[in-house]
């Protein structure tokens, strides 16, 4: 993964730990954040200064859940894809393949459209 990637989620991820500690200090210390998501204090730090490569997909989902943040989001930020859209795309490969590359060209509202007409069984 490119470093740029790695800051990108690092950066990410202690904005949101500090700005949960702005209403909560006590709760989102480093160390408290930390012992919740069941790692050590000092690979936290190093995570969020971008000297540690991002963490797995279970510690990225548990720290998303402790922060409120979307785990997708964090995973793609750490240049992760989750295991369940793995086996999404293992499991049809070039149909998947074409369909992000198509869904690519176009605008955050016609992707929306589709996701919702799939979701609500319009097709």
């Amino acid at each position: 993964m490119a470093a740029s990637n790695e800051h990108a989620f690092a950066d990410y991820l202690r904005d949101s730990r500090t700005a949960r500690a702005k209403a909560d200090a006590a709760a989102f210390t480093l160390r408290q954040l930390a012992r919740r998501v069941g790692i050590e204090p000092s690979y936290l730090s190093k995570i969020e200064r971008g000297t540690q490569p991002p963490p797995g997909e279970g510690v990225i989902r548990r720290l998303a859940a402790e922060l409120g943040e979307d785990p997708d989001v964090l995973l793609a930020l750490a240049g992760k894809v989750s295991a369940d859209l793995q086996a999404i795309i293992r499991a049809r490969p070039q149909l998947f393949a074409q369909l992000l590359r198509e869904l690519k060209k176009m605008p955050d509202h016609a992707v929306l459209r589709v996701a919702r007409e799939v979701r609500d069984g319009k097709w």
